[in-house]
């Protein structure tokens, strides 16, 4: 059976990759070092180096070329921008980072396939598989996207989906385990939903202040629970069976470090069902939907 910590995967989209070297005399490069090394020990050993920009590749393929194992998987570009930038585009990436291939390559939103250039990028991602630059091609989808009926249509080998402690839908729905019958493998993001969970109330975001009171009472659950919200946020994610994979964003070294303890303690006995909130208007907000 597949360890708790092994289920996970990093994601680089936090990474710090500017600023000047801090009083520790660390410099982007040394902190993403410092995070994959931390990564490597805990036996982590997917990235998503899907990362916002070319130089940020570039500081991350830096702190690559020491000895690791990490499956890389990649977002593809805009399909508008035609199959031949994709691919070339896909390309550079691997360049910049050092690796001759990739675990994956996900294309960032399922819309992109339901498009006018949607057949070309498909046909462009199943022959860059092919030719053996990605092992696997998946698909981000949200909610509103039917991933079941992506995972049909596309038949890709991953869906990659947002779910949370308090965006439970597509795992009450049976959608992700309609996606998983489908013999397609299930990652879990945003399962922190840009750390909403972890906020105090009165720094909430607007498209979140009608769901405080809910808010208020999954913490509640939480702490009379004797949890804290990072155990409780992982502890469900890695619990779903429908998953292989939770995929977490950390900006630092200590912050990854408390996900692997959290992971690696048993999950806290809480009531998941009844933390799962409801409110579409924050729910669908797709900054927490696509963190």
């Amino acid at each position: 059976m597949q360890s708790r910590v092994s289920k996970l995967g990093l994601s680089a989209a936090q990474f710090r990759f500017e600023g000047a070297v801090g009083a520790r005399g660390r410099s982007p490069t040394d902190q993403a070092v410092e995070i994959l090394s931390v990564a490597q020990r805990a036996g982590v050993d997917l990235l998503d180096a899907a990362v916002p920009y070319a130089g940020a590749e570039t500081v991350l393929g830096e702190a690559l070329r020491l000895p690791n194992n990490f499956g890389l998987m990649l977002k593809t570009a805009r399909a508008d921008r035609g199959p031949d930038f994709i691919e070339a585009e896909a390309r550079a990436s691997l360049k910049r980072l050092g690796a001759i291939k990739g675990h994956a390559i996900i294309v960032q939103s399922a819309g992109d396939l339901f498009g006018p250039h949607g057949p070309a990028l498909w046909d462009k991602l199943q022959d860059l598989k092919e030719q053996g630059l990605f092992e696997k091609i998946g698909v981000a989808a949200l909610v509103s996207d039917d991933p079941t009926g992506v995972a049909r249509r596309f038949k890709p080998d991953i869906i990659q989906a947002p779910v949370s402690l308090l965006d439970q839908r597509l795992l009450t729905s049976g959608t992700l385990a309609a996606v998983r019958d489908l013999g397609v493998e299930v990652q879990l993001r945003s399962i922190f939903m840009q750390g909403i969970l972890f906020l105090p109330l009165d720094r909430m975001p607007a498209p979140m202040k009608g769901a405080a009171a809910g808010l208020s009472r999954v913490r509640r659950m939480i702490a009379e629970g004797r949890s804290d919200p990072l155990q409780a946020a992982l502890g469900f994610a890695l619990s779903r069976q429908e998953a292989s994979r939770v995929i977490v964003a950390v900006t630092t070294a200590q912050e990854l470090q408390a996900v692997v303890a959290a992971a690696s303690s048993p999950p806290p006995d809480l009531d998941w069902d009844g933390m799962a909130m409801s409110d579409p208007s924050a729910l669908d907000d797709q900054r927490w939907a696509a963190a």
